[in-house]
């Protein structure tokens, strides 16, 4: 079998082809007991599978997008530029200590583990779907499933749950013991763990998480490059700019450090071929496991986007056979062609994304010296039961759909807005406005019972205070709103921090 490394195209084919499918008939296995780490004043050394070293925990204020710089200069067209710095070797990454500086404060308590068991966080009305991306070494060596994506679907209500678990997780993992989440697949390989890796994967993840997974996606990164490129390439809305360390040409050596140079994309929305997209979704040289997840559910909601505008689903078989050979899943054709129909139930506003980061987990040090990250029990269940329960919330938003006009001198600002409203819950259209010279946003309320409530949160989405409101009740109207932006629009923003 071969072994992948990245997670984009395995949700192409995962989210795009199969996640709009009911679950099967059969049930669920029983869930394996849920693992809760929890601090206890004097936690005995042994018989705990786990017993953390009293390191100074470090400050966990670290959040998507803190890195990247808000909107100031506008390029007129956003593109990628060499640093006039001298390139230094690429290979180097942020690692825990360095995202998370030291601080000076007492030790906390050691964490014990709780095994008593608890319900599972889905049920049957969902079908779950785990993306893995694997960090392939040489023949002979181990290999890491450094990208996770938990993909939650409820296919009748047309909703679904994107959750990124970074690689450095500390859990359980069954047969294992404490250990990061990024070695349970080889673990399970190597140890004959009934199902092999995928099996101890989906154990890991039932227990520790309290999700079911029914199907697993693996891909290599020619498969992706193939699957974007198939599509014709994708424009992604960029709302921040991001930097980071690109080969100068695919086919050059990685491993000569003059062959690399700083690269830029963004803000706007940028049209990228295969390469371009999956450098975006896998560098983290210049930023971090949280970022990456970040930028991963933006290319992954893009994917889907397309191919629903360019009816890829009604083209399953031969992307089946196009790329059976790079994509590792359980699932047969004749599975995808029965499970598509339920596509068109979904659109990008009844996405919901999710990140396992600070302060769901913090940083923490093991007994050997290693730098991991620890799930903070309360934090974490609650973003879980949040992700894998049924939004009635965003079901009212979706029925609001908000027109987006371009009223600044700064082309493709209308799809940055409507993306920014789609990760909010609501649907959008783009159209062009009367002119590009507004210096503010302006809001037109078209309802006939102009909720100021209403109003206040699409503003409070786009992060625009200084709006001006109109009046006008259209019950005629395609919109219940209309966005036109001005050159006070801020376009760069942090998914986790939108409502969902």
């Amino acid at each position: 079998m071969k072994t992948t490394r990245h997670i984009v195209t395995a949700a192409c084919l995962a989210v795009l082809l199969v996640s709009c499918a009911p679950p099967a008939a059969e049930q669920p296995p029983a869930p394996l007991p849920f693992i809760l780490i929890t601090s206890a004043p004097n936690a005995s050394p042994t018989p705990t599978p786990f017993q953390p070293s009293l390191a100074t925990p470090t400050s966990p204020s670290l959040l998507v997008g803190d890195s990247i710089p808000t909107l100031t200069a506008i390029p007129a067209t956003p593109t990628g530029f060499p640093s006039s710095t001298p390139p230094t070797p690429p290979t180097a990454t942020a690692s825990i200590e360095q995202l998370f500086p030291t601080q000076a404060a007492p030790p906390p308590a050691p964490p014990t583990v709780d095994s008593a068991p608890l319900p599972p966080l889905t049920d049957s009305e969902t079908i779950n779907f785990l993306l893995i991306g694997s960090d392939r070494r040489p023949a002979g060596t181990s290999h890491r499933t450094d990208t996770l994506l938990i993909a939650i679907v409820w296919y009748r209500e047309g909703q679904v749950s994107l959750i990124s678990i970074p690689r450095d997780t500390w859990l359980y993992i069954p047969t294992v013991g404490m250990q990061r989440i990024n070695t349970a697949f080889q673990s399970g390989e190597s140890g004959g763990y009934p199902g092999g890796g995928n099996g101890l994967l989906k154990d890991t993840i039932l227990q520790n998480f309290g999700i079911r997974i029914d199907h697993t996606a693996m891909v290599e990164f020619d498969g992706f490059r193939r699957i974007v490129d198939t599509l014709g390439g994708i424009d992604l809305p960029i709302s921040c700019p991001y930097t980071d360390w690109r080969l100068i040409s695919p086919e050059l050596d990685e491993n000569n450090e003059n062959n690399w140079w700083l690269f830029t994309v963004g803000p706007g929305q940028v049209h990228m071929d295969g390469d371009l997209a999956l450098w975006y979704a896998r560098s983290r040289s210049k930023s971090s496991d949280f970022d990456r997840g970040r930028r991963q559910q933006e290319v992954i909601r893009t994917l889907f986007q397309k191919a629903l505008q360019t009816d890829t689903f009604s083209k399953i078989p031969q992307l089946y056979n196009d790329f059976s050979s790079t994509v590792i899943t359980d699932m047969g054709l004749g599975d995808m062609l029965s499970l598509a129909p339920y596509a068109v139930n979904f659109t990008n506003a009844n996405i919901r994304s999710y990140y396992i980061r600070p302060p769901y987990v913090v940083p923490w040090t093991t007994p050997g010296g290693a730098s991991v990250l620890l799930p903070q029990e309360e934090a974490l269940q609650g973003l879980l039961t949040e992700a894998t329960t049924l939004s009635t919330f965003a079901a009212a938003r979706e029925s609001i759909i908000i027109e987006v006009q371009n009223g600044s001198y700064f082309d493709t600002m209308e799809t940055l807005a409507a993306s920014r409203l789609n990760y909010a819950g609501y649907e959008t259209l783009t159209s062009g406005a009367d002119n590009r010279n507004y210096g503010n946003t302006v809001l037109v309320d078209f309802t006939t019972n102009q909720d100021p409530n209403e109003r206040q949160t699409i503003l409070n989405v786009l992060g625009t205070y200084s709006a001006n409101v109109l009046s006008l009740p259209d019950p005629n109207s395609a919109a219940q709103y209309r966005v036109i932006l001005g050159a006070d629009y801020e376009a760069c923003f942090k998914p986790e921090d939108l409502t969902h």
